[in-house]
């Protein structure tokens, strides 16, 4: 039976292993195939050192404009250096430290700035979580068969593939998340100043790495505090003074983000919009759900969690989800207090916060699944500690055992299966708004001249155009609000006096027009297009249509349930 049970093991050993090859190559398929979304975009400005403001007013003109000159903001060049780059991050940008962005332009500089450079970085950051997770696993449970199914978990795990592919923080966040928590334990272990030394600059590599690290700290020390039992101890003061050291190190830019705080909340505010109930919980169970599996079937909208009696899926999240539950109960009932304290901890400290926030005065910030990195990753702990615990225990039957071993495979297999479906897609639910971009730029590139016309905001704009081929012009225009008169926006004033009349309504207009001004603009643009993502509600087709008597034919048209965004394609009718 004990040589049986360790043929098993071995190939549960073997079966991480394969997870782990399959999670890294995962992460490296198809990175220029995914829709490159606003928030990349606006990272890309933050990279290149430019700001807000400089970027709408150099296209944002109603001038027409080329693909490369819009992007010209979105690599870094000779007309901006690193402090460029840093004054934009503390001046408009300080809610994201700046060590990512960092990173990401000595990357861009060494390597160019194609959407697959671009995200072969944060791939490669994610890398490094395995060792890390790894050593956090051993100093928690001291077992090398829960370090490998934790693995295994994680490579396979969807949600932290998605993040791994994106050009923002974090992947380098899971990664700090994970050295700063084995180091804690590791110095708790040891003792030694070396330790305590490591810990500290750990913590500060996290910090400087996302804010919401705050949190993780804040939890760290209540976990040591219970620990020692609010007892004044060795431990205790040595802790203290390497937090208070690492707090010291990140003193520069917390004092950066102290000094726009306002702006800050301002960046934040959409969180504070609060959802129906129904959309509130089921986007609590999706974010659960996605930690194993991320398919997403039988719903056009992808934020839409459709439960269903005659549905595979509907019975796999259930598993997973009572899976979930047990894994935490059992981890409670059978861990040292130790290892379920930390776990608990980790799994809390930034979902719990966002929960209460979100209880008290409404919002959506618990809904928001890059937030809870650290939350997924104490969960997928307490599922490989079950998972390990029941497939070493000798005692059980063979059935027991070969249950348990099957609900490895299944919970490792679904992850596998959700990292093929995202790796050969070309947009998922992480792009929120620009979620429809690939379906929207094919039709305009069917086009043999395509004109575009938007106001849409100017992250929605460069998101679109990642997608589009390198023969579509663009004249943009600041929308401005809707209480403002037509008549005042300078942007639409010009927009109305430059564009091109490609279309015309009957022989009086063609006649008092040159021959030779038609047939340039008849060459120019085949088709004129407008793009509407809302909200902000477009402005732009009302005037068009009230000014210019232009009439547009809807070409497209999908809505997400994601802040009720919609984006719409115009063509102008003939």
């Amino acid at each position: 039976m004990l040589k049986s049970l360790r043929f098993s093991l071995s190939g549960i050993r073997f079966l991480a292993i394969v997870a782990l090859l399959l999670g890294i190559f995962f992460r490296f398929i198809n990175l220029d195939q995914k829709v490159y979304w606003g928030d990349e975009a606006y990272s890309s400005l933050r990279i290149a050192g430019y700001t807000t403001e400089e970027v709408v007013e150099a296209t944002y003109t109603g001038e027409e404009i080329g693909i490369e000159e819009l992007q010209k903001y979105q690599r870094p060049n000779t007309e901006r250096g690193l402090v460029d780059t840093l004054k934009v991050l503390a001046s408009e940008d300080s809610i994201h430290p700046p060590l990512y962005y960092i990173k990401a332009r000595f990357w861009e500089q060494l390597f160019g700035s194609s959407v697959a450079v671009k995200r072969r970085l944060p791939a490669l950051i994610s890398l490094f979580a395995f060792p890390c997770l790894y050593w956090l696993c051993l100093e928690l449970f001291n077992s090398s068969l829960t370090a490998w199914i934790a693995v295994a978990l994680v490579a396979v795990s969807p949600i932290h593939l998605l993040y791994a592919q994106e050009v923002r923080e974090y992947s380098l966040w899971t990664v700090s998340v994970l050295l700063a928590s084995a180091s804690l334990l590791y110095a708790l272990r040891v003792q030694t100043k070396r330790s305590w030394i490591i810990y500290a600059l750990t913590l500060a590599l996290s910090l400087y790495s996302h804010l919401f690290s705050g949190m993780v700290a804040i939890a760290q020390g209540i976990y040591v505090l219970i620990r020692e039992r609010f007892q004044w101890s060795q431990r205790l003061k040595s802790y203290i003074l390497a937090a208070t050291s690492g707090l010291l190190l990140f003193s520069p830019w917390l004092f950066i983000f102290l000094n726009n705080k306002r702006q800050a909340y301002e960046q934040w505010e959409w969180t504070t919009e609060s959802l129906s109930p129904l959309s509130f919980y089921q986007s609590w169970v999706a974010n659960l759900i996605h930690a194993f599996l991320d398919v997403q079937v039988a719903s056009q909208d992808p934020f839409s969690l459709v439960f269903s009696y005659d549905s595979p899926i509907t019975y796999l999240m259930l598993l997973i989800f009572l899976l979930v539950a047990y894994a935490i109960y059992f981890l409670f009932r059978q861990a040292p207090k130790s290892v379920w304290l930390f776990v608990l901890i980790l799994m809390a400290a930034t979902t719990l916060p966002l929960v209460l926030l979100d209880l008290k005065s409404g919002g959506q910030r618990s809904t928001i699944a890059r937030y809870h990195l650290p939350s997924y990753l104490g969960i997928q702990l307490a599922v490989a500690y079950l998972l390990s615990t029941k497939l070493s225990n000798i005692a059980p039957s063979r059935w027991q055992f070969m249950f348990w071993r099957l609900i490895t495979i299944i919970l490792i297999s679904c992850g596998i299966i959700s990292c093929s479906l995202v790796a050969q897609s070309d947009t998922w639910w992480t792009k929120y708004s620009d979620y429809y971009n690939v379906r929207v730029a094919k039709i305009i590139n069917q086009s043999p001249a395509p004109l575009l016309w938007s106001d849409s905001n100017y992250n929605r704009i460069l998101s679109m155009s990642y997608a589009l081929d390198s023969k579509v012009r663009l004249q943009l225009v600041n929308s401005p609000e809707e209480t403002t008169e037509f008549s005042q926006s300078k942007s639409y004033l010009q927009l109305l006096q430059t564009l091109p009349n490609p279309f015309f309504k009957n022989k009086k207009e063609v006649q008092d027009l040159s021959q030779k001004k038609l047939l340039e603009t008849s060459k120019n643009f085949s088709d004129v297009f407008l793009l509407e993502i809302t909200p902000p509600t477009s402005l732009l087709r009302s005037e068009l249509q009230k000014s210019k008597n232009y009439k547009f034919e809807l070409a497209y048209e999908e809505k997400i349930s994601f802040k009720d965004r919609k984006t719409l394609l115009w063509r102008l009718a003939k």
